[in-house]
């Protein structure tokens, strides 16, 4: 409870520098219909056109939350759920790139962290090519994996988790290299002590000391990973997904489905950070490292 009053602060600073921000983007329209109309707008008036303005340029909280709600709970209510109209369609085809980018990501960023650590040769050699490899950005790079992938007859769900995947395992491989890392010398010499070997070190020592690196890096690839994912939607002329909600907002002048939609990907994102952060509760309680 002590954590909820500051988040509900700024929720509500956020909302009224919200609706403050929609009154002089959207007042130029107002003006304009009232000119044409040959009225004069009052205070009162302004404030209510352009909290309720069709296509405002900034729409308004509320006008954002209706929109939400016809496309998620009204559906849900009318057994239209999975309706190609409703949020929690699209929100789940996005879902399905998301996980499997991040999942094939994860995989392959831990394999890389494992090599680092244990072999001198790709540290010197893949280290920086990893890091070399986010500079480039990803705007660029998927139009091109997309184009490839569809060159040799993969289309679908594997190129948007492409994308994905190349955002997701950058996190994943420097958080897990400064775990498998964070051991110190005392502790890798009592390991040769023992006369334990490298797996043994590896599975007793370097493994448990980089779980809170590792879950750390997981929520940012996840984020990551949702982010390529809209990214990847929209080159592909996806009609499904949140990245096409997006576009298809864009092609029409319908701000209010844009933002929605932006709304909608917050949400998720929020959702699966926080189911990692509590996997990582329990699992770090289970090596007693966490309360």
């Amino acid at each position: 409870m002590r954590n909820t009053g500051p988040i509900l602060t700024v929720v509500a600073a956020i909302l009224a520098l919200w609706y403050v921000a929609a009154i002089p983007l959207n007042a130029p329209w107002a003006y304009d219909k009232a000119q044409r109309a040959g009225i004069e707008l009052s205070a009162s008036d302004l404030v209510a056109d352009t909290w309720s303005q069709d296509k405002p340029k900034l729409p308004a909280p509320h006008q954002v939350a209706v929109e939400i709600w016809d496309t998620t709970g009204a559906m849900v209510l009318k057994g239209r759920g999975f309706s190609k109209r409703s949020l929690i369609y699209h929100a789940w085809v996005t879902f399905s790139a998301t996980m499997l980018g991040f999942l094939l990501g994860t995989g392959l960023g831990i394999l890389l962290a494992v090599g680092i650590v244990h072999n001198r040769t790709m540290d010197r050699s893949v280290m920086p090519w990893v890091i070399a490899s986010q500079t480039v950005p990803i705007i660029a790079i998927a139009p091109m994996i997309i184009v490839v992938l569809n060159a040799i007859g993969i289309s679908g769900l594997l190129p948007k988790a492409m994308i994905s995947m190349y955002l997701s395992f950058f996190p994943v491989v420097v958080g897990m290299v400064k775990g498998l890392r964070s051991p110190d010398a005392m502790q890798l010499d009592q390991m040769r002590t023992w006369n334990a070997s490298r797996v043994q070190t590896f599975r007793y020592l370097r493994l448990p000391s980089s779980m809170p690196y590792f879950f750390t890096s997981l929520k940012i690839a996840m984020a990551a990973s949702l982010v390529g994912a809209i990214i990847g939607e929209l080159p592909t002329g996806a009609v499904a997904g949140l990245g096409a909600r997006l576009l298809a907002g864009s092609y029409y002048g319908q701000t209010v489905q844009i933002w929605s939609a932006l709304l909608m990907a917050a949400l998720l994102a929020a959702i699966l950070v926080g189911i990692i952060g509590a996997v990582q509760r329990l699992a770090l309680a289970r090596m007693g490292m966490g309360r």
